[in-house]
């Protein structure tokens, strides 16, 4: 899927705003646009046709009566997580009369917004900027951070120390800056004492990074002036004497990282950006969402750094004779690289990459009603739920691992992949399957990941080799899968729980446990620090004799306490061994940050944010900031002071969790409405 079948499968039936070319409008029109970006705009793209957290709303306006389409609007659909919209009786028909211009207009629309896109930018030209080449990217100043998990293995570990467990409880507010108010996902960047990063209304700034004071800012024109809201890119990047960044307008833009001039623009078709960029030998590589369709819409792609030619293009729905999608239309096909962007290997010169589950949700909907038509086990609808390894030069499949084959859930694994090297030696008393051809105590180069679904696998760098796999947080029963080969590492879904009878119902573990902020490891201690929620799936299949919908929730694991529902878990990376840190009833939506002075930073949707003894999991330092924590957390140091910078902002995944019903518990909190903002933390006797 993409977003919405994050923590948002919830969202899958609202609106979207439009961000068509500039057409004639009545005033009523134009009074229904203003009421459609304040009360659904937030939850799709910018076109109508779908976006990152939900299908095309066109089909279902074009074929309802403007009496269905109120009642709908009025009830929303509970049962999916969507809550009535938030409009007066008088804003209804207004609403309306919008939704069915998006459907007039989209007949006639074939551009993108970027044809009539122009940029500006206000800018205080840098005094000096020493370009990045490829040797400074792949091992960064230990004062920086490049990528949007600082080095190219997405690690998330900074080797900064100056900020350790003996000094922690003293750190204090640097600076705050406020930023546009909207939804929050960016993970800055620094480099030389400047901050870049995008905003909620996909500007592009850079800050000075001790004070917070604006150096340059690009904001780009749109069509429509509010699609710039619509962006939800996770991540930005840096290389030679430029920043790149996707936005919302289906664009890859380059600017000049002195000034925050355009350097150049390259059009990605019709793909949605939700997800953000890397750079790797020279090459600008971008993914997106692909929800809108058709099936050609969903791929990554490579653009020359320099110049923005488009160099190749890898297709997320397998390509040729392939026949694990067992007679899908090809333009039917979908699967989504929606989520973080991929980690690069220099050695191998590969990208790994994380897929979505297949589109639509269930397997019986993708396969004419028919469940037993799609495998139940891997190789099926590739390449959905799957790593892939490409080739950075050319984009050629090295290989691929589908972790989870046939979908029936919307269980992505499309989640960031850690490369690390280490001693392979599973516990059987901690790891459910082990590769029985591996030998004990060798050394390998690996790429771990953890799906949003849970479930931890290890697999060789290089070849794919599967090495093991376990449940994650915690093994049990109704896991989604029921086997994997332990000497291929095939995959089988676990059948018992597919819900392809009109009406059946189970419980599905876990569901959303960890999604797309990423985890921490450590090198010096060999651990992966992975957040995760408790949270299980309770789904029914929809039943047309009963006129009943299909119903997605989450329900908690069974059995478990409140105050054990989330936590930290620290994951010995040799043994597979799980230490479970509980922390309470409140989720998280923030990125890991793991540091050399044993720390682990980390906060959650209740606005708490606090720093961990990367050993014992005690917390060290807690404070609160005004909104939730989000995606960011990094940390850089400039002129020998430490710096620790985080994002406190909503996002869909946390209105998802504490308004609508997609965790495990309800919860009821004291939410800030208010801009994002970005806070900075010092230890206060290091003056720069």
């Amino acid at each position: 899927m993409n977003a919405a079948g994050k923590l948002l499968a919830v969202f899958a039936l609202g609106f979207a705003h439009a961000s068509l070319q500039a057409a004639t409008r009545d005033e009523n029109t134009a009074a229904g646009s203003i009421v459609f970006d304040g009360a659904c705009a937030h939850c799709h793209s910018a076109d109508g046709r779908g976006g990152q957290l939900g299908p095309s709303l066109l089909p279902r306006v074009a074929k309802e009566t403007d009496a269905r389409l109120s009642e709908f609007l009025r009830t929303g659909s509970p049962e999916r997580g969507m809550p009535p919209a938030a409009v007066t009786a008088q804003q209804l028909p207004l609403l309306i009369n919008y939704l069915r211009f998006l459907v007039a207009s989209a007949n006639t629309a074939t551009q993108a917004t970027t044809t009539t896109a122009s940029a500006t930018t206000t800018s205080r030209k840098l005094a000096t900027f020493t370009p990045i080449d490829d040797k400074t990217l792949l091992n960064p100043s230990p004062d920086d951070w490049l990528w949007f998990s600082r080095t190219p293995d997405a690690q998330r570990f900074s080797p900064l120390a100056q900020v350790n467990t003996d000094n922690v409880s003293k750190l204090a507010l640097a600076f705050a800056r406020g930023l546009p108010k909207g939804l929050s996902y960016i993970i800055p960047l620094e480099y030389q004492g400047v901050l870049y990063l995008s905003t909620p209304t996909s500007t592009v700034l850079a800050l000075d990074a001790t004070t917070g004071d604006q150096i340059w800012e690009y904001q780009r024109q749109y069509a429509n002036p509010n699609t710039g809201a619509q962006g939800h890119a996770k991540t930005i990047a840096i290389f030679d004497d430029m920043v790149y960044f996707t936005a919302p307008d289906s664009t890859v833009v380059a600017l000049d990282a002195k000034t925050g001039q355009l350097r150049w623009e390259a059009t990605t078709g019709q793909r949605g950006q939700s997800g953000g960029v890397i750079v790797a030998n020279g090459k600008v590589i971008s993914n997106g969402n692909c929800i809108r369709g058709p099936r050609d819409s969903c791929f990554v792609a490579a653009h020359d750094a320099h110049t923005g030619k488009l160099l190749w293009k890898f297709n997320t729905i397998k390509q040729g004779d392939d026949d694990t999608w067992n007679g899908v239309p090809l333009n039917e096909r979908l699967a989504s690289p929606w989520g973080l962007p991929g980690s690069y290997d220099a050695v191998n010169n590969l990208i790994y990459w994380g897929i979505a589950n297949p589109m639509p949700t269930t397997r019986s909907e993708r396969h004419g009603g028919n469940s037993d038509s799609a495998g139940y086990a891997a190789p099926t609808d590739l390449y959905s739920n799957s790593t892939v390894a490409l080739d950075a030069d050319t984009g050629e499949l090295r290989w691929y691992y589908q972790h989870l084959p046939g979908d029936d859930w919307d269980l992505d694994m499309n989640e960031e992949r850690t490369l690390l090297r280490t001693p392979i030696n599973p516990d059987p008393k901690h790891v459910r399957w082990i590769n029985p051809n591996i030998k004990p105590g060798s050394v390998r180069d690996v790429v771990a990941n953890v799906g949003e679904g849970g479930g931890l696998w290890l697999l060789d760098r290089k070849s794919g080799e599967f090495l093991w796999s376990t449940p994650f947080p915690f093994d049990v029963k109704n896991y989604f899968l029921s086997d994997i080969d332990v000497k291929t590492g095939r995959t089988y879904i676990n059948r018992e729980l597919i819900v392809d009878e009109p009406g059946e119902r189970h419980l599905i573990c876990y569901f959303n446990t960890r999604s797309f902020w990423p985890s921490a490891y450590h090198p010096g201690k060999n651990a992966l620090y992975v957040p995760y929620i408790r949270n299980c799936l309770d789904m029914t299949s929809a039943n047309p004799a009963t006129k009943s919908p299909e119903k997605r929730v989450g329900a908690p694991e069974p059995g478990v306490a409140e105050n054990e529902l989330n936590g930290l878990a620290k994951i010995n990376m040799e043994t597979g061994q799980i230490t479970h840190w509980p922390m309470g009833r409140i989720p998280t939506n923030s990125a890991i940050l793991a540091t050399a002075g044993n720390l682990i930073f980390w906060g959650d949707i209740n606005r708490h944010y606090r720093a961990m003894n990367a050993d014992t999991g005690a917390v060290l330092w807690d404070t609160t900031l005004g909104g939730p924590i989000s995606m960011s957390n990094i940390t850089y140091s400039v002129n020998g002071r430490q710096y620790i910078a985080v994002i406190a902002g909503e996002t869909l995944s946390q209105q998802s969790l504490t308004r609508l019903n997609m965790g495990p518990i309800p919860l009821k909190l004291d939410e800030p409405t208010g801009a994002a903002t970005l806070y900075v933390f010092a230890l206060p006797n290091t003056k720069p």
